[in-house]
């Protein structure tokens, strides 16, 4: 491979580890995809300034859920040295858990975001933002038991 698809490839795989530490409530791993002063804008519901802030609203949400699904596809990679913007689609199973566990919430849209090569040569996410196109169930899923 050619540095350019490298970079391409590390730039996807961030968004692929970001989807695989929410299903698996890795909060170790999720902060290693993020730059500690990212931005974060949720449908513009919850936006964020600081890795430390936008895990806990995460967390809010999830850790109360049930299982979840993360799934991105059709990536879209513009790369200028050492940063670069990705667009992905995206579809995000929820389920309840408890009393709550026959619901569930589904979204679908796109995720954006804006990287950057760090020191060690590593990419992180520095601006991270969920569009979301349609939605299905119930949020009541986030409520826990």
């Amino acid at each position: 491979m050619t540095h350019a698809s490298d970079d391409r490839a590390a730039v996807i795989e961030l968004a692929y580890t970001y989807a695989d530490a929410l299903d698996r409530r890795d909060w170790a791993v999720l902060d290693t995809v993020f730059v500690e002063d990212v931005h974060a804008d949720y449908a513009g519901l919850y936006v964020l300034d600081g890795r430390a802030d936008l895990i806990a609203m995460i967390r809010g949400f999830l850790d109360p859920c049930g299982p979840t699904q993360h799934l991105m596809g059709n990536p879209r990679v513009l790369l200028d040295g050492d940063t670069a913007s990705l667009a992905l689609k995206m579809r995000v199973h929820h389920i309840g858990t408890g009393d709550r566990s026959h619901l569930t919430y589904e979204c679908f849209g796109w995720y954006h975001a804006e990287a950057a090569r760090t020191a060690s040569g590593a990419w992180q996410i520095r601006s991270w933002r969920q569009e979301v196109t349609a939605e299905v169930g119930t949020q009541e899923v986030f409520a826990g038991s």
